[in-house]
């Protein structure tokens, strides 16, 4: 009894990774459709108004800029569409993953020495 579900449990996960593709719109949207600040500029406005330390407030806006939403599909379509220049600063950004071994270049992927053999050995490269 407990040996089916064990193999039921097994059944339902795979070693099998694949990577979402998207394929970029040949439009280029405006650089303002990719991201909505609104929270943002609110708070650094409440932050800017009060009487704290210079400091504090250079913290709390640095924080308040994890409230900006950014819009994923548009940035992938804005990346199509741009100069090199500006393409390379989103890759370094993190705005967009090109690939693995750039992920990791940039430290957006860490990888235990242990885990990257094991795959090597398990699929090859």
């Amino acid at each position: 009894m407990f040996g089916i579900l064990e193999d039921q449990e097994d059944k339902k996960y795979t070693t099998k990774i694949d990577a979402p593709i998207y394929e970029p719109k040949n439009l280029k949207p405006h650089i303002l459709e990719l991201y909505d600040n609104q929270k943002t500029k609110r708070l650094i406005r409440e932050i800017d108004q009060s009487g704290l330390p210079i400091e504090e407030k250079m913290f709390l806006v640095d924080s308040a800029r994890r409230h900006t939403i950014f819009n994923y599909e548009k940035i992938a379509d804005y990346y199509a569409n741009a100069s090199k220049d500006m393409q390379q600063m989103m890759e370094r950004s993190g705005l967009v993953i090109i690939d693995f071994e750039k992920a990791i270049e940039y430290g957006y992927v860490k990888i235990c020495e242990d885990i990257k053999n094991q795959y090597l050995e398990e699929y090859g490269e």
